[in-house]
């Protein structure tokens, strides 16, 4: 049993191995995006008044090109970004009076944008997804079977960062001490980012919250018929009757309609609630600004809650420059741990005779 455990641990390290490095290498990137995304004015401080934020919206809806919407400024990155209705990936970030700080018509002229893609799509997409979920339940079975396959050998245990040299032998010592240090980490990290990809995985990882229909109730976005788009929105009258209803609450993202019939969306984020852009939103006729409805985060079921919970705890989005240095740690082990892998499996499998050498050693451990 051990040697089937041991093998399948072993091939499914060598297949998915790099996907779960470049995952791990690129959301520690990403980690750390505000520092170096390089755009004047993202270090401002944060003007969250109705004023301020009404003003820079009618200016960035009013840019030529026809704007899809608006991410808003947030504490520690102090532009707006805005995307395009027009033109794949195209875009633009302006400071917080709605002036123009730089744009792109591609998102591989900026790379925050396609390293987000990379790590989120791995450029494919919906298919990329499913590549990443898969990733990610390979990385539970790693976790699960590397700590059984590392008990046999813990009288053995040594802590290094890096292999004691680069021998194969040393690599998967390396490879299995490391692994057994970090696995809460890779745990939290793993099982959160599968999470956000597969529905029935978060489910059930969050149904003792609370019945799991009664989630999926909760999360699914209403329906509201709206009129066609204004030639000029009432921004101002919208963000005004948003935050009369949720005082207290930041502005976070606001939405155009896609196509005729859907009404203009707003996002809050109330201070409770810990996804960066929220979960609290209201709906607008397009036509007259009339609020269609409104849904408050922090009313939703327990379950959906926590989903929630699972995109701050896995992006940094919470705890501050500690939370990040301990997610830091996570992906660089994960990369580390992955790159291996796949070069002993693939490029340092030793030979016959000594793979039987080195068999019949772990088998009097």
């Amino acid at each position: 049993m051990m040697k089937l455990l041991d093998t399948l641990h072993r091939w499914t390290g060598g297949l998915i191995g790099l996907v779960l490095a470049l995952l791990g290498l690129s959301g520690t990137i990403l980690l750390h995006k505000d520092a170096w995304i390089g755009v004047e004015h993202a270090g401002d401080p944060l003007r969250s008044d109705l004023a301020s934020v009404t003003a820079a919206t009618e200016a960035i809806m009013a840019l030529p090109g026809t704007p899809q919407g608006v991410i808003y400024a947030r504490d520690g990155f102090g532009l707006h970004q805005g995307r395009f209705r027009f033109g794949e990936g195209a875009g633009f970030y302006a400071d917080q009076s709605g002036e123009v700080m730089a744009r792109w018509a591609s998102q591989w002229e900026r790379p925050e944008l396609w390293i987000f893609d990379f790590h989120h799509h791995l450029f494919a997409g919906d298919s990329g997804e499913w590549v990443i979920g898969t990733a990610g339940l390979c990385g539970l079975f790693f976790l699960v079977s590397g700590l059984i396959l590392w008990w046999r050998t813990r009288k053995t245990f040594r802590f290094r960062l890096w292999p004691k040299r680069m021998s194969r032998a040393a690599i998967v010592t390396h490879h299995r001490d490391l692994g057994v240090v970090v696995a809460p980490l890779l745990l939290l990290s793993i099982v959160t980012g599968t999470m956000m990809i597969f529905r029935p995985f978060a489910m059930a990882m969050v149904s003792p919250f609370g019945s799991v229909a009664e989630t999926v109730r909760s999360m699914e976005p209403p329906k509201y018929e709206s009129g066609p788009l204004a030639a000029k929105p009432d921004y101002a009258a919208m963000l005004a009757e948003a935050q009369r209803r949720f005082p207290g609450a930041e502005f976070r993202i606001l939405s155009l309609p896609r196509k005729a019939g859907e009404p203009i969306s707003l996002r809050m984020r109330q201070p409770a609630e810990w996804l960066p852009n929220g979960r609290t939103t209201l709906w607008f006729d397009a036509a007259t600004g009339e609020v269609l409805g409104a849904r408050d985060a922090l009313a939703m079921a327990p379950g959906a809650q926590a989903f929630n919970k699972a995109y701050p705890l896995h992006a940094g989005k919470v705890g501050g420059l500690f939370w990040r240095v301990v997610l830091t740690v996570s992906g660089l082990s994960l990369t580390m741990l992955g790159s291996f892998a796949v070069w002993t499996f693939w490029f340092k499998r030793p030979k016959p005779a000594k793979r039987m050498v080195e068999t019949a050693a772990l088998a009097s451990t």
